[in-house]
């Protein structure tokens, strides 16, 4: 049970001045006799009666302390069970209100206030400001902070996510903002600062190093569990939670950042600064500023640069959505380069298409150029293949488009016509009908159809009636009948037979 501070000072005055019995405390004050040992204890003032009342742990106060004093953080019910075994009869609850009294109390840590030169250190950290939703997709909200340790200068700056595109280009925004950058920055373990740790050997991101090495700024982590080396950036982000987030209204991103940017440049720079509360965060900046390490000529790349294999339709898969591409690209490896606007695809050096950036999720972002010219292959990859299953069917009719395509006709709308018909008629005599149609010299379908009709009535047959196939495969099957002529040629032999029968 938590107490406040008038409490916890009566507790204090009642027992040592007043003389007052644990339970009598407990009862004027309302609270368990539990809470009035505790604040005792922690005090160093044991209670005045319990010299005088004999309890049953007193034969094992010894070896208690003993094992408390080897193994400090051993649990109640460890130690609970250990006296049990060598003859402790009391219950579990009594023995541990007991040990509360005698556990040792670790001697609080005192820290050396840490200074710093102008311009020698800044601190990097990340602070997480809830969920935002894009359209169906949801993101963390990001804060990255940036504080110079001696002028208390903060940049902010709100990302979607912390994944290390975004780390780096929050380093090289508050770089611009200061138009210059410390030697040193602290960092938290961070996985984008930090990828292996065993004590003092520390295996860094090789990224990390990269950009640190283009800017000529040392990184350097704080030891495990010592928040207290970076606790200015620590300070700055509970700043920003209580001065510049609370009851905040933006309409998106670009709108939050845009005020951040505002807040850092007014409201935060015009307090007074910690290390000298004499003059402000601005005056010591201007202090600083000097100091700071020169920015390199070229700004380091911080573009996203991931690997995707297309599948085979044209779409390249980022951050949870597709991107068109020419479909010349399909069942190829490419390389998707992004920044926080912009989405390209690239092919090696060339870069084949680009798209503004989306941060929904399942979306379909295409380029009508893209999909323009795949409407078209694919028309003409019909034709072809329409033009491939006639002049299988019908050998003249690569004779029949020859001729039509030397008139200028539509070749589409021949294909298209001839195998209507060759699905209604079949294909030999659709072979012998446009054979009748190039001995006239009129390569159309109108005359193929004429001459389809011609022979049908001729033989006096019913008009072809069409059968819907739904199989795919089964409409492009091409059926050649068998030439008939052999049996033509064996029908006299029989008449000669039956004749000789006869007589």
């Amino acid at each position: 049970m938590a107490i406040n501070k008038e409490l916890e000072a009566k507790i204090l005055r009642y027992h040592p001045v007043e003389k007052w019995r644990v339970g009598t405390i407990a009862r004027q004050l309302g609270v368990h006799h539990g809470v009035v040992d505790r604040v005792l204890s922690q005090a160093g003032m044991p209670k005045i009666e319990r010299s005088c009342r004999p309890s049953i742990i007193d034969t094992y106060l010894p070896f208690v302390h003993e094992t408390l004093k080897q193994y400090p953080s051993l649990t109640a019910s460890r130690l609970y069970a250990m006296v049990r075994e060598r003859g402790y009869g009391g219950g579990p609850d009594h023995f541990r209100h007991q040990i509360a009294h005698y556990r040792p109390r670790p001697q609080p840590e005192a820290f050396q206030r840490l200074k710093t030169l102008p311009g020698e250190q800044g601190q990097v950290d990340w602070g997480h400001f809830g969920n935002i939703t894009v359209g169906h997709a949801q993101h963390k909200l990001m804060a990255f902070v940036v504080v110079l340790s001696y002028s208390r200068r903060i940049f902010l700056r709100f990302y979607l996510n912390a994944q290390m595109a975004n780390f780096l280009r929050g380093h090289e925004a508050a770089f611009a903002a200061w138009n210059g950058l410390p030697r040193v920055l602290l960092y938290d373990n961070l996985k984008s600062v930090v990828l292996e740790r065993q004590g003092q050997a520390i295996r860094f991101h090789p990224m990390l190093l990269d950009f640190a090495a283009h800017y000529r700024f040392e990184p350097r982590p704080v030891a495990v569990a010592r928040g207290n080396e970076k606790g200015r950036v620590g300070r700055a982000i509970r700043y920003v939670r209580d001065s510049f987030w609370p009851a905040r209204q933006w309409a998106d991103l670009n709108d939050l950042n845009a005020q951040a940017e505002a807040w850092c440049d007014e409201w935060a720079m015009d307090r007074p600064c910690p290390e000298d509360r004499s003059i402000s965060v601005r005056q010591a900046f201007a202090q600083e500023q000097p100091l700071l390490l020169a920015l390199p000529d070229n700004p380091y790349p911080t573009d996203e640069r991931v690997e995707v294999s297309i599948g085979k339709t044209p779409y390249a898969r980022f951050d949870r959505n597709d991107y068109s591409l020419p479909h010349t690209h399909v069942r190829r490896t490419l390389t998707v380069s992004a920044t926080p606007t912009e989405v390209r695809i690239l092919d090696g050096t060339e870069v084949i298409a680009t798209h503004a950036r989306s941060y929904d999720k399942g979306l379909q972002i295409e380029d009508p150029h893209h999909i323009e010219a795949l409407t078209v292959i694919k028309r003409q990859s019909r034709r072809h293949r329409g033009q491939d299953r006639l002049i299988q069917a019908a050998p003249n009719s690569r004779e029949l488009l020859t001729r039509a395509a030397e008139r200028g006709d539509n070749l589409g709308s021949i294909t298209a016509a001839l195998l209507r018909l060759l699905d209604d008629y079949g294909s030999q005599a659709l072979e012998a009908a446009i054979a009748e149609s190039l001995e006239q010299d009129v390569p159309h379908p109108n005359s193929v159809r004429l001459a389809l009709q011609r022979h049908r009535e001729e033989r006096d047959q019913p008009p072809p009636i069409g059968i819907p196939i739904d199989n795919e495969r089964a409409k492009k099957l091409v059926v050649r009948p068998h030439d008939l002529n052999s049996y033509d040629q064996l029908k006299p032999k029989q008449e000669d037979d039956d004749d000789h029968t006869e007589k």
